[in-house]
């Protein structure tokens, strides 16, 4: 996978605007879910790549470092059989002293090319020092956002239960409601108060037919009594009736 789609790609996730994500979509639980194992998917790709591309940066600042060791021990190989062909020349031996300018020579030729190496690599070392940085901080801005995704997940996930739990309350209130225990207590007792009011009734209707028990009493003897006096009359006996009447009113000036 190419450095700078792997940059991109991090640069993109690490942007992403969770929240406005979440506003759109039909299922956020689901999406959520679905872009934590995409995050992850992708920190492994990351970290892969960036270790890959570490590693090349590390070969290239070795080869660096190696290269300007080179142009340092051939610049002192140049100095050495400088050196040596100066003695050599100074004590009269002319063709030992070109020979060891000619080795000066040679190594200054391998001190310049070590040393051109090494510069050429150089900007390629800083751009890759770049890069590995700028995928470093996108890979911890990934890891970062990952981290709130989960939050995010587990906080809708938390919402999601209480949001169902509430709708549990709310459908055994409702069916509360619905059956109304109340209301069954209200209809037994109305119930209970007609039975009592049956029951008046009953007393009522008992008493009222006991009077008229003692009601016939009272008339049958009354007709005893009649009778008793109809038969003293015709038996010629005083007449209780008349024996029981009570005198006549007294009138002032009536005469015997």
């Amino acid at each position: 996978m190419a450095k700078q789609s792997i940059f991109g790609r991090i640069t993109q996730l690490a942007k992403a605007n969770i929240n406005a994500l979440l506003d759109g979509a039909e299922d956020p639980q689901k999406m959520l879910d679905q872009m934590v194992r995409d995050y992850t998917a992708s920190i492994a790709d990351a970290e892969s790549a960036i270790a890959e591309t570490i590693g090349n940066l590390r070969l290239l600042e070795e080869d660096h470092r190696e290269d300007v060791q080179a142009a340092a021990d051939w610049g002192n190989k140049a100095i050495a059989a400088s050196r040596k062909a100066d003695e050599y020349r100074s004590s009269g031996h002319a063709a030992d002293a070109d020979k060891f300018d000619n080795l000066a020579k040679v190594a200054l030729q391998r001190q310049i090319g070590s040393e051109n190496e090494a510069k050429a690599a150089e900007p390629q070392i800083a751009s890759q020092t770049q890069v590995v940085d700028q995928l470093k901080n996108g890979l911890n801005g990934m890891k970062q956002k990952l981290e709130q995704l989960k939050s995010k997940r587990n906080e809708l996930v938390a919402r999601a239960k209480s949001a169902e739990a509430q709708a549990r309350v709310h459908d055994a209130v409702k069916s509360i409601d619905i059956m109304d225990p109340t209301s069954e207590v209200s209809r037994f007792e109305e119930k209970i108060r007609r039975e009592e009011a049956k029951v008046k009734g009953q007393a009522e209707l008992s008493a009222s037919s006991l009077d008229a028990q003692f009601e016939s009493l009272d008339d049958l003897g009354e007709l005893t009594e009649v009778e008793a006096r109809l038969a003293a009359l015709k038996s010629g006996s005083p007449s209780r009736a008349a024996v029981e009447a009570p005198n006549p009113p007294y009138t002032p000036g009536a005469g015997f």
